[in-house]
């Protein structure tokens, strides 16, 4: 608990990975089909009505796989009868490519939906294995990884799935869940102890964090009760001294020029979340493709 606001999670990161909400995969399968389909697929017409189809999926490189419910609901959009049987579970990491679902139903639905089906399956699938990868790096250590709201629009929900998927950890979905108090809001509301006053005054029960550019600022955001104290642009030297500072006071996050490089260096300070936008902005679909059979 935070020893400044008694009954405050300190760790308001530290969340289970849940399911994906059905309704929000709907969502974005709906405007994803709607966007694709327009007025009609011209070219599933080519095949007759009533023919039925049988589709191989094959991953093409090691990867961990996410997206399993976008990746079936555009086909079972189309034809609630289709099914997907999979060979390889949500989140499992699989080394060796090759054949990953099966894929039975009308073939038109099946020749419809497969390029959206594609695009959220390899796309979210990337975010995990990107994820995964980074996660690695820190192994063995207390630091843990966070992604940020810098995610492709549309995907938000989807791709923070993704990146728990991956062993990574979900900073808040958007603007109204948390209060993350930036350089700009700290100069529109005169001080640091003035915002975070302000904030707590709302009543929402919600974590309050502080983004600090300065050791000083570190302080006030400690003495005015900040749950979580941003680090941004620290030097090593005092991205430490502030971590040792922060320690049982808050949770500490350190962000900006984060990479694969600098990973390790900055894990080595102690600090709690390394938050990293590249996770969900700087992805690299993965390579899987569909074919019948």
């Amino acid at each position: 608990m935070n020893p400044t606001h008694p009954g405050r999670v300190l760790d308001p990161f530290a969340e289970p990975t849940k399911p994906p909400d059905p309704g929000e995969v709907q969502t974005l399968v709906q405007a994803a089909l709607r966007e694709d389909l327009g007025s009609g697929d011209l070219s599933a017409t080519l095949v007759p009505a009533e023919q039925q189809a049988h589709a191989e999926l094959h991953l093409r490189e090691p990867a961990v796989i996410c997206g399993q419910a976008w990746f079936n609901a555009c086909f079972r959009a189309l034809a609630p009868g289709v099914q997907v049987l999979w060979a390889v579970d949500e989140a499992a990491t699989v080394e060796t490519p090759g054949i990953v679902a099966e894929i039975r139903g009308p073939a038109r639905a099946i020749l419809s939906a497969e390029r959206c089906a594609l695009n959220l399956l390899q796309t979210l699938s990337g975010t995990a294995t990107e994820t995964a990868r980074l996660v690695r790096i820190l192994a063995g250590g207390r630091t843990r990884l966070l992604d940020t709201r810098k995610t492709l629009p549309g995907l938000r929900i989807a791709q923070k799935y993704a990146v728990r998927c991956g062993g990574g950890y979900s900073h808040r979905l958007g603007l109204w869940d948390a209060v993350l108090i930036k350089e700009n809001h700290i100069l529109a509301c005169g001080s640091i102890q003035v915002a975070v006053e302000r904030a707590r005054a709302m009543g929402k029960g919600r974590w309050i964090e502080v983004e600090t550019e300065t050791l000083d600022q570190v302080g006030q955001a400690l003495d005015a009760g900040a749950d979580v104290v941003m680090l941004d642009n620290f030097e090593l030297e005092s991205l430490r001294e502030a971590v040792e500072r922060i320690r049982g006071r808050a949770v500490s996050e350190a962000s900006g020029n984060v990479s694969e490089q600098t990973l390790p260096s900055i894990a080595a300070t102690g600090v709690d979340y390394i938050s990293m936008g590249g996770l969900t902005k700087h992805l690299r679909a993965i390579d899987f493709s569909l074919r019948l059979i």
